[in-house]
């Protein structure tokens, strides 16, 4: 293990396509792949749709799933039996599915013993005047049903304004939806499961997608979380340290922006990292908007260099 601590792992993502997905993932990011319906990025990721190669080193060519289950000690020996989470960016062309996503009871019961999905945004760019869907307006779980079977959505969906730099912590349970023009850095369990409560009677390949309508209708938290309690706006944070924005038991998020040199100790089980904006160096490896790597357990001195943000995050050990 001492000769592979002090690696990197530099991942090359997977990208999806998707009906609402645009084209600045690869325009704007550099990404190799076709289509003007990318809808995500996943960035770093070992769940079996989506598995990232590590792109150099020791483990070069090795899909994360396997280096997390063949070298565990670089994860800090965690007792998952899986890697625990997932960062995704995503390109939102257009408006996303209502949605809701189960917590990790409901999921092992109902999805083949899949975790849940606690995810959390930061809104890396949005137009002026943006919403997000976060929440309802059904006092109760009765009522909840009564507006999803009727089809009274403009009574029941709640949008709160949001702007660039926005965190927005998403609980199991919670409606939402991404709004068309959106760019989010997203970190979430590693999970890839979504219950679709409204589609907009959109088509795919000429037939209406799968909705979860009665799914959603167990899961979905009643009343919703209070608008105040749901976005978080992360400015003015101080330059070339981490800023931690949110913990819970999944995962400590923090906010970074390196202006020159930022300088501090890898003390977690692993740390997860994706470059936003700007371009830099870590520990001499350069690295630009788009980047996403991996410093594993006992990495020891992070230095970064350049001008850059990044969003970073880890688990509890």
């Amino acid at each position: 293990m001492s000769a592979t601590k002090n690696e990197i792992l530099f991942l090359e993502p997977v990208c999806t396509h998707n009906i609402w997905g645009g084209k600045k993932l690869r325009e704007e990011f550099g990404y190799p792949v076709q289509g003007d319906d990318i809808g995500e990025c996943w960035g770093i990721s070992a769940h079996p749709n989506g598995d990232g190669t590590v792109k150099s080193g020791t483990f070069a060519g090795k899909k994360l799933s396997e280096v997390w289950k063949e070298q565990p000690e670089l994860f800090g020996n965690l007792a998952y039996d899986r890697f625990p989470l997932m960062t995704k960016i995503i390109d939102a062309r257009e408006d996303l599915s209502i949605q809701v996503h189960p917590d990790d009871a409901y999921a092992q019961e109902h999805e083949n013993g899949s975790f849940g999905k606690t995810e959390c945004w930061y809104i890396m760019d949005c137009p002026k005047g943006a919403a997000l869907v976060i929440g309802h307006n059904a006092a109760t779980r009765q009522e909840l049903a009564e507006m999803i079977h009727e089809g009274r959505w403009k009574e029941f969906i709640r949008e709160i304004p949001v702007k660039k730099g926005d965190f927005i912590q998403i609980d199991p349970g919670t409606v939402h939806a991404i709004k068309g023009g959106m760019l989010i850095l997203e970190t979430q369990q590693n999970s890839d499961i979504t219950y679709r409560v409204y589609d907009y009677d959109r088509l795919s390949d000429g037939k209406p997608r799968e909705l979860h309508v009665e799914k959603s209708i167990d899961v979905i938290t009643v009343p919703a979380k209070s608008v105040e309690d749901s976005v978080k706006s992360v400015a003015g944070l101080v330059e070339n340290q981490l800023n931690e924005l949110y913990a819970c038991r999944y995962y400590t998020i923090f906010k970074l922006d390196v202006n020159g040199n930022a300088v501090f100790e890898q003390k977690y089980p692993f740390m997860m990292a994706s470059v936003l904006e700007g371009e830099g160096c870590v520990n001499g490896h350069p690295v630009k908007k788009g980047a996403h790597f991996i410093l594993p357990c006992g990495f020891g001195t992070v230095d970064m260099q350049g001008e850059m943000e990044l969003i970073v995050s880890t688990v509890q050990g």
